[in-house]
């Protein structure tokens, strides 16, 4: 499988010359399967340069896997170029609520006063999904949600393919459980998705002193992020999410302290157009 970033950046877009190196755009990440389709990971504006790259390669299927509904994850998709297209087909699936479908709560970005056409109005064959509580097999590999500690319903997704596993939490705050070293998996948020992968992709927003005074936010310090990593037996770590805050300078001191402090994990920052393959 191979793993590639079009948007590592949390919470807001910062475009601009300080943020260059590790990119502006928020969550979006493609996961290419070894038959060549592709399935998308959240639909922050990283997902609009994506867009123009599969109607490139003319991609008629979209399978979109959405972990929560926040702005940052969902804001790209108005302007996902496939949307405009008859002739594309769209899966998405997300959290699930009692009280509305997925679909009624996305069109909410399509209206006004927020955007000026209804999302009855787009012209892709679009279907909802609640996501299964047991894994599902969607584009070749086997995949599973769980709900993991963040502020609203959110997911994390575990996605198998021969034997290979990414698993992709980037929005999340493990340490309100309780302390990470030396506890079970399965008393994890997020263990059974995150268990033996081998690479996990994971919120790594905030130093350690940063959140020292953002408990509660929904976001894991570095530290937190790389001891969770160890926690589960993952083999290789990308910190995601970064504070739109942190410019390119910020960031590259925070790739050398998880360096320092991981090793065992293999920790690297996440950036924009970047690729990590998975033999």
């Amino acid at each position: 499988m191979l793993a590639r970033f079009w948007g590592c950046r949390g919470s807001l877009p910062t475009p601009g010359p300080e943020t260059v190196r590790y990119g502006g755009n928020t969550s979006c990440l493609e996961v290419e399967l070894d038959d060549g389709s592709s399935l998308v990971l959240d639909a922050g504006t990283g997902i609009c340069p994506l867009g123009a790259e599969l109607a490139r390669r003319k991609q008629r299927r979209i399978l979109l896997l959405l972990t929560h509904l926040h702005l940052d994850h969902v804001e790209g998709l108005r302007f996902f170029a496939p949307m405009w297209d008859k002739q594309v087909e769209i899966d998405i699936w997300g959290p699930r609520s009692p009280l509305q479908s997925l679909a009624r709560r996305l069109a909410r970005a399509f209206s006004p006063p927020l955007f000026p056409i209804d999302v009855s109005d787009v012209p892709a064959r679009v279907r909802y999904h609640d996501a299964p509580r047991e894994p599902w097999t969607i584009g070749g590999a086997t995949v599973s949600a769980a709900t993991v500690l963040h502020p609203g319903p959110t997911l994390g997704y575990r996605i198998e393919h021969e034997e290979t596993v990414i698993a992709y939490l980037p929005d999340h705050e493990p340490v309100l459980g309780g302390e990470l070293a030396g506890r079970s998996v399965d008393w994890l948020s997020g263990g059974s998705l995150a268990n033996g992968a081998d690479l996990l992709i994971h919120d790594g927003q905030y130093s350690a002193a940063e959140y020292e005074t953002r408990v509660g936010w929904g976001h894991s310090s570095i530290d937190d992020a790389t001891s969770y990593a160890r926690a589960v037996g993952a083999k290789r770590l990308a910190l995601f999410h970064h504070d739109p805050g942190h410019e390119d300078d910020r960031l590259d001191a925070h790739a050398e302290h998880v360096q320092a402090i991981g090793e065992d994990v293999s920790p690297v920052l996440a950036r924009e157009g970047m690729t990590i393959e998975i033999a």
